[in-house]
């Protein structure tokens, strides 16, 4: 590791995390002075304002796993003492592509896209650089791109210089733009997809496709929620919170909101610990023991889309040594009765805040649980008595983040962490109603 140094080096930074993400990052160890962000090589350099400050975020994240937007980066000092101007500008350089020469022609993908990009809004971002001459958008695997034609290679080079690295929208749809080697955009169509701002006779193309061939002609978003245009703010920051893109298997277009849990324990099972290890996918509308059958249960989430993460992370979990099912129900909600626990109203469902935030923790139980809402001065020993009636406990740890007390605990197993979890979740601690969930982190 390098000697300490106030710049800090970050590796991992994907596209879809900002500069804000990495100073909310560091920000509560000290001030931040300069962050470079070297798009090139998913890396980040971030000076602090001394070299303590650096110190305290370096030994703070040796201990817990940075996660920003659903990826884990890696914190560490950086060979550099300090970052000046001409070092900035040389990072700058040697992120670029060696082989673009400069064109009339741009080549701008968009990264954390939350909103829609339309031909209109790229020629209101480019055009007071220059003539915009003509634009065509297309899907690839790198996402969201555009081919932009000035009219001539200075007003190009001014708006790369310009634009590079900002967002269009505050906190998202950021521009990554580089020189294309075309030499002249074919257009065929003017649509929504594709204009030619010197030639408005042609005609529209009812299919909607790309009409520069060899840059793809898939759907205008990679991902289309069925909530449609008006619902993509919200689901595109969902998708940032996943890294990106939909966990495999997810399809994000699922309209059904109510879940058949069975093969569980009926003398170990309520309503309640259903909640507890349901909740952490979505909200809780209602949930129903089906006493014909007591190994049964429906549960009914928010919406279609966290049924549907609930179904893809809990098939086939562990709970008091039964492997549950999750399918489905044939039934589009439940009916309320006496026999019918309601949720909606509850406090405790983790999605009535922040619920873009809550995505980000989604994931299939694992042996590391983390407890937060922790009375200020619980001793570790308290926590664990609180816990090990659950488990073998391999190795816990007590820490504050912003001042609040917080724990991670490992057990021997997933079932032993998931039973802590359902058992344990909004109990009571010396009068502090604390909130488990799973955590990513490997070790402690």
């Amino acid at each position: 590791m390098s000697d300490p140094s106030k710049v800090l080096h970050i590796r991992n930074v994907g596209h879809e995390i900002s500069e804000n993400d990495l100073l909310e990052l560091v920000q509560q160890f000290g001030i931040v002075n300069k962050l470079v962000m070297l798009r090139a090589k998913n890396q980040a350099l971030l000076q602090m304002e001394d070299v303590s400050s650096a110190v305290s975020a370096v030994e703070y994240y040796t201990s817990v796993q940075p996660s920003v937007r659903g990826r884990n980066v890696y914190i560490q000092f950086s060979s550099h003492q300090e970052l000046t101007t001409a070092e900035q500008n040389s990072h700058r350089q040697k992120g670029a592509d060696q082989d673009s020469q400069p064109n009339r022609i741009l080549l701008v993908t968009i990264h954390t896209m939350l909103y829609p990009i339309t031909v209109e809004v790229l020629h209101q971002v480019f055009s007071p650089y220059g003539f915009v001459e003509k634009i065509v958008t297309f899907q690839k695997s790198a996402g969201f791109q555009a081919l932009i034609q000035f009219q001539s290679q200075q007003n190009a080079v001014e708006a790369m210089n310009s634009l590079q690295g900002r967002n269009i929208y505050d906190g998202c749809c950021q521009l990554d733009i580089q020189f294309s080697n075309l030499s002249e955009l074919q257009v065929n169509y003017n649509n929504e997809r594709s204009r030619d701002f010197t030639n408005s006779s042609l005609p529209t193309e009812q299919r909607g496709r790309s009409s520069q061939a060899g840059y793809g002609d898939g759907g205008y978003y990679g991902y289309q929620p069925h909530g449609g245009r008006g619902a993509y703010g919200q689901m595109g920051a969902i998708l940032a919170a996943f890294g990106g893109s939909l966990p495999p298997g997810v399809t994000g277009t699922n309209d059904r909101c109510t879940l058949l849990v069975t093969n569980l324990d009926p003398d170990k099972i309520d309503e309640d610990k259903l909640f507890n290890l349901f909740s952490i996918y979505g909200n809780i509308v209602r949930i129903k023991l089906l006493r014909n059958k007591p190994d049964h249960a429906l549960v009914q989430m928010g919406d279609g889309f966290q049924a549907e993460l609930a179904m893809h992370f809990l098939k086939g979990a562990m709970l008091f040594g039964k492997r549950m099912e999750v399918n489905f129900s044939k039934f589009p909600h439940i009916t309320p009765s006496s026999d019918v626990h309601e949720y909606t109203g509850s406090s405790l469902n983790r999605f009535n805040n922040n619920a873009v935030k809550n995505y980000r923790y989604c994931c299939s139980p694992t042996k590391m649980i983390h407890i937060s809402s922790l009375p200020q001065d619980i001793a570790e020993d308290d926590l664990l008595t609180h816990l090990e009636e659950h488990g073998t406990i391999i190795n816990s740890k007590l820490f504050e983040v912003n001042g609040k007390t917080q724990a991670l605990v490992l057990f021997d197993d997933e079932e032993q962490a998931t039973e802590a979890l359902v058992c344990k979740h909004a109990s009571t601690i010396n009068r502090s109603v604390i909130r488990i969930s799973f955590s990513q982190l490997q070790s402690i």
